[in-house]
């Protein structure tokens, strides 16, 4: 996923079926300079991690 989408899906009030792993989850920020993004599965937000951008897919 590209840094400016992922940051317009983090602050957008709709929500965006993304997932990390398979795994649906919600953006929580986006580090444009590491190029990374911190989230959480969808129900689960103590599971937070910091993963790379490149490994979100987001699904139409």
């Amino acid at each position: 996923m590209n840094t400016q989408r992922a940051k317009d899906i983090a602050e957008s009030a709709a929500m965006a079926y993304v997932t990390y792993e398979g795994v649906p989850i919600y953006i929580q920020h986006v580090n444009e300079d590491k190029e990374t993004a911190r989230i959480f599965p969808i129900g689960n937000p103590q599971f937070e991690q910091e993963v790379l951008l490149s490994d979100l897919q987001e699904h139409f």
